[in-house]
């Protein structure tokens, strides 16, 4: 446990965007989607992020469940950090684009400088899921938790 006095919400807010524009960050991307039943079937899987223009960028195989769910729904949450230092997002899908997509030429740049591979040398197959912010809460132990939210609506509150 920490004893530290809880950060304000200033620096929750910058302590976020530090991590979230750190090279070689990681993230949990949780998604649901159909399943063989009426209930939505969860899936969590780790991946590379990038932080570009206050969107979340994650590459991820075209085929894959992630990219179905996130197409699907339009949804998914982050969380980035340990247990008590989390960052979590809920998040909007806003555009996907192959990789190969002369269009992603900028956000491919942009997205391999920051994250630690470049899913262009992968070959084909693989997209790019720019990720709206909806919704951001961080924080690191219970003293924390009031004032957690720092977007709603996709607008800081900080």
């Amino acid at each position: 446990m920490n004893n530290e006095a809880p950060r304000d919400g200033g620096q929750r807010k910058r302590d976020t965007l530090a991590l979230l524009t750190r090279p070689a960050v990681d993230v949990w991307v949780a998604t649901a989607g159909p399943g063989d039943t009426d209930t939505p079937q969860p899936h969590l899987v780790p991946v590379s992020l990038a932080w570009v223009d206050e969107r979340a960028v994650i590459a991820v195989e075209e085929t894959s469940r992630t990219a179905g769910n996130i197409t699907s729904s339009g949804t998914a949450r982050l969380g980035v950090g340990p247990t008590r230092d989390v960052v979590l997002l809920d998040v909007r899908l806003e555009r996907s684009l192959l990789v190969t997509d002369p269009a992603a030429r900028e956000l491919a740049e942009r997205y391999a400088a920051q994250a630690d591979w470049d899913p262009r040398t992968a070959g084909a197959g693989y997209r790019y899921l720019v990720l709206r912010p909806e919704r951001i809460q961080a924080w690191r132990e219970a003293n924390e938790i009031p004032g957690r939210t720092l977007m709603r609506a996709g607008a800081w509150l900080v």
